[in-house]
């Protein structure tokens, strides 16, 4: 005869007090939760509510500008980041004056009367132990990044006398060598007066000039006949061009993938080609209510800013044809250089008016040290509204932005323009012989042709 003991397993309550006991009083309590979905039948309105409050939070919060570095006597006509320090930056004014700046601490480390006009293009070094200016008075100059001694004249390392005026300069991302862009597209070695490799096709001028950082033998240029020539440094001629309807201003290769770049044009738009496909863009970037002169790529490759005459920048992610982000002051004209910080947490931007800006480049994004906690809460909220993005309220919230005036009213003049367009195309389609007006999509418009 079993007793009832060995029969049955006994059942005994067992509780850590390490599972709901606070270690310390300063701790938040611990609450046990049990995840089965039939016991929470509310989660996603719940949920919902949670999305629709992080989105308007987020506008709430978004307060992009961070300061104003002022100090030059005239516009800016160019910036560049430090190679290696993510806290200097270099600029170029208008009337041949080069600064550079203290980013944590807001201030001008020094000051330098570099050419006579205008700085056409500066870029630094590989290595960040100087940097190279060109300008309007035909001249290239190397100077050192480190300040002279006290009561020591300021003189560049080197200065090379061109034969026509530079418009743009960039180094190489390994090699002693550099690249700069006039009436042709000259390769410099840092050792020698003279360009050991000159690439022209049939063109008067040059706006820009870049090296590829990944395949770092490539080349872009953007010509003044409307075309986008591309070259490798290694071959004797141009590899191939493409001329599109009006002319890009200035063009940025994509730092993660080595076949994109990205134009921005005079036509409002930008367009993000893939050099193996040249005949029609991968996509075409519109917001823009006036010609955009400048473009950078985030050091992550996923988006890239732009200026523009319409005195606001833009941020948009590679693969979209409108913009996520706008920024505007009062007091900012037009916009003729940006620029993105290394460490894709700002955006530079240098305008008209003789200021260089600051901005975030996640306009709602805390800035500082964060708890644990303020982390937590911070990716909970974006992967709620992630979730919830495409509900109408909180897509709504998400997408408004403020604008000025002026350019609601102008972007409103354009899409009118647009739409009649596309209605005189379609009455000339609906009047003529079937198959002789062809349909092009957007993307087809704006190339006219390529050349090899």
């Amino acid at each position: 005869h079993q007793s009832a003991y060995e029969s049955d397993n006994i059942k005994v309550l067992c509780r850590n007090p390490d599972d709901y006991v606070r270690e310390t009083t300063r701790d938040i309590q611990r609450v046990p939760r049990n995840y089965d979905p039939t016991l929470h039948p509310f989660e996603v309105p719940r949920e919902y509510t949670r999305a629709l409050n992080a989105t308007k939070l987020e506008r709430v919060f978004a307060k992009p500008f961070v300061a104003s570095l002022d100090g030059h006597r005239d516009g800016i006509s160019c910036i560049t980041k430090h190679a290696k320090s993510l806290s200097t930056v270099i600029s170029g004014a208008c009337d041949g004056e080069v600064k550079l700046w203290n980013l944590p601490r807001q201030e001008c480390l020094r000051t330098v009367q570099a050419h006579e006009g205008f700085v056409r293009g500066i870029c630094s070094r590989f290595c960040g132990t100087s940097f190279f200016t060109v300008g309007d008075d035909k001249t290239i100059k190397q100077w050192n990044l480190e300040a002279p001694g006290y009561g020591v004249r300021e003189e560049p390392i080197n200065t090379i006398l061109g034969k026509a005026v530079f418009t743009g300069i960039d180094h190489h991302q390994r090699e002693s060598t550099f690249v700069t862009c006039g009436q042709t597209v000259d390769i410099w070695d840092e050792q020698r007066s003279s360009p050991i490799r000159s690439f022209s096709w049939g063109v008067d001028s040059f706006s820009c000039v870049r090296y590829n950082p990944v395949e770092t033998e490539l080349l872009a240029s953007c010509a003044s006949d409307r075309s986008i020539v591309l070259y490798d440094t290694r071959e004797s001629a141009p590899l191939r061009k493409v001329i599109m309807q009006l002319r890009s201003n200035t063009l940025c290769w994509n730092p993660m993938e080595a076949y994109y770049f990205t134009c921005a044009n005079e036509d409002y738009n930008l367009y993000t080609y893939d050099i193996r496909h040249l005949d029609v863009p991968v996509t075409v970037h519109m917001d823009h209510v006036s010609a955009v002169l400048d473009v950078d790529y985030s050091p992550t490759g996923r988006e890239f800013v732009s200026a523009s005459f319409d005195k606001t920048i833009r941020i948009f992610p590679k693969d979209k044809g409108h913009s996520r982000e706008v920024y505007h002051t009062k007091r900012m004209q037009h916009v003729i250089c940006v620029r993105w910080s290394a460490d894709n947490k700002y955006v530079l931007s240098g305008s008209d008016e003789m200021n260089i800006r600051l901005w975030k480049a996640n306009a709602s994004e805390k800035l500082g040290l964060l708890s644990t906690r303020e982390k937590a809460a911070a990716h909970y909220n974006k992967k709620l509204i992630e979730k919830f993005q495409h509900h109408p309220q909180v897509r709504r919230i998400a997408r408004h932005r403020h604008l000025p005036g002026d350019i609601l009213k102008q972007k409103r003049e354009q899409r009118e323009m647009k739409e009649a367009r596309r209605r005189r195309e379609q009455n000339v389609r609906k009047h003529s012989k079937p198959g002789s007006v062809p349909l092009l999509t957007e993307k087809e418009k704006h190339v006219a042709a390529v050349v090899e």
